[in-house]
């Protein structure tokens, strides 16, 4: 995942809802959303190159999602980010606690972004720079940068959510619009992450379209009280052609 807003126990019926786009080059293997094969507990897109996930939700209405951190002189060798993901909804553990074990070992990774809920809490945990913290309830952003870091497309789509919680209606439109959006910011609202002006720009908005590397994937997931919910993907192929959808309940 490149990009997210979450709201937690911030919405008159869901506890969590989560709404993203995983950004990744197009020959990249992956599988659309489902139940996985050998772990039935767990729902949502893979990696097929590494067998992890971006995000996805558990059978109890645990949720994972992961970013990575745009830094071109952070190495990049070491352990899949997807397996931060996959490891927790395969198991039983509370966030708190997988997240207290993960922040020692966080070295290991790639620079990466990890939020991990479950009933009682959404953990997060990042390791470029370093950081572990417990999310207060409301509206929360993650991209290619800190938690909570204010990019322009960051602060767009939180306040989307925000919006959609506030009129409590059913219809996820406004959310589908906001992962769809290619609102370009004026240059001096973006970052400089080292990739030059002119990448950055083209990575400010919230939905990419490339030919090469673009989104491959929106996914918006809604849990509630009870731990029941739905996760909804939309998936891109190059260009930003659409080439198919999912739906599935817990």
């Amino acid at each position: 995942m490149c990009l997210l807003a979450l709201a937690w126990l911030h919405h008159p019926r869901w506890r969590l809802v989560m709404a993203g786009n995983r950004d990744e080059f197009h020959a990249r293997p992956t599988a659309p959303l489902s139940r996985w094969n050998d772990a039935p507990r767990v729902i949502g897109g893979r990696d097929l190159r590494s067998g992890g996930a971006w995000a996805g939700v558990a059978a109890d209405g645990r949720m994972a999602v992961v970013t990575n951190v745009r830094d071109p002189h952070a190495a990049q060798a070491g352990e899949s980010r997807g397996a931060l993901v996959a490891d927790y909804l395969r198991g039983t553990v509370p966030a708190h606690v997988c997240a207290d074990g993960l922040a020692g070992s966080a070295r290991a990774y790639p620079p990466f972004n990890l939020l991990l809920a479950d009933a009682d809490s959404v953990e997060y945990v990042g390791n470029h720079p370093g950081g572990r913290q417990r999310l207060a309830p409301g509206v929360h952003g993650m991209s290619n940068g800190a938690l909570d870091t204010p990019w322009p497309k960051t602060r767009r789509l939180m306040d989307a959510i925000a919006d959609w919680c506030a009129t409590d209606t059913p219809a996820l439109d406004r959310l589908w619009a906001a992962l769809a959006d290619e609102h370009r910011p004026d240059p001096t609202d973006l970052p400089d992450t080292g990739i030059g002006p002119e990448r950055e720009q083209w990575l400010g908005t919230a939905f990419i379209r490339g030919v090469e590397y673009g989104t491959r994937a929106s996914t918006i997931i809604l849990v509630d009280h009870a731990g029941e919910g739905a996760i909804h993907e939309r998936r891109f192929g190059p260009g930003g052609a659409a080439e198919g959808k999912g739906l599935l309940y817990f």
